[in-house]
């Protein structure tokens, strides 16, 4: 096994004491898909310390208990592989995600913006907008409204805009229509502007693109 070097251990240090269960005082749960029950000890100041939502929870009176008593708190939105995801995070350096946090970066990337993690959500981000495709894109638009992701918006708006032609005859898009009016009717409008002006020419006289142009009629 390789010698860790004294900044590997320093960086890694959070998680050795999570992973040792030293001093821990506070149980999270995840309230989606855990028949078990099962939770996970951490660290109050650890969770302060990186989430003023987290800060606000634990100062509340639902969660000061008697001395030598550890509380539960349930994260109601987040599932049992979600939550560690998390909490992986949190006791990490943050340099990048882990591979079990791409696996989740849809559920941590809300999370990130409900507990006020920003650096997270900016990981979280960057790999959402590395990885669009045309199975998700849609659902990624939809994401970055709630609450509104200029970053993502752009980036994911970009992407079903130029790849319209196939996206528009999916299933998924007749049910986002559904759900998302004036954003699909955005998209097809910046669609027709898009196909334009890759299929048109380039006019001199007044700057167009178009195969006739009708601002100067040439």
């Amino acid at each position: 096994m390789a010698t860790q070097t004294n900044k590997q251990r320093f960086s890694g240090g959070l998680a050795k004491v999570l992973e040792e269960q030293w001093q821990v005082d506070v149980r999270l749960k995840a309230g989606v898909d855990n028949d078990d029950g099962s939770s996970i000890s951490v660290h109050k100041l650890i969770l302060a310390s990186r989430s003023e939502v987290f800060k606000k929870m634990l100062e509340s009176d639902e969660v000061k208990t008697e001395a030598k008593k550890v509380e539960t708190v349930t994260l109601s939105e987040m599932k049992k592989e979600e939550l560690e995801a998390l909490v992986e995070f949190v006791y990490s350096d943050g340099t990048v995600l882990s591979p079990k946090a791409k696996q989740h970066v849809r559920s941590l990337y809300l999370a990130a913006d409900k507990y006020e993690i920003p650096h997270l959500r900016d990981l979280c981000r960057y790999n959402i907008i590395s990885s669009l495709d045309l199975s998700n894109a849609l659902d990624y638009l939809e994401l970055a409204q709630i609450p509104f992701d200029n970053g993502l918006n752009e980036a994911a708006f970009s992407f079903v805009k130029t790849n319209i032609s196939t996206i528009a005859s999916s299933e998924v898009f007749k049910l986002f229509v559904v759900s998302n009016p004036n954003l699909a009717w955005e998209i097809m409008k910046a669609s027709v502007s898009h196909a334009n002006n890759s299929n048109g020419t380039y006019c001199g006289n007044c700057g167009s693109y178009c195969r006739y142009c009708r601002n100067c009629g040439r």
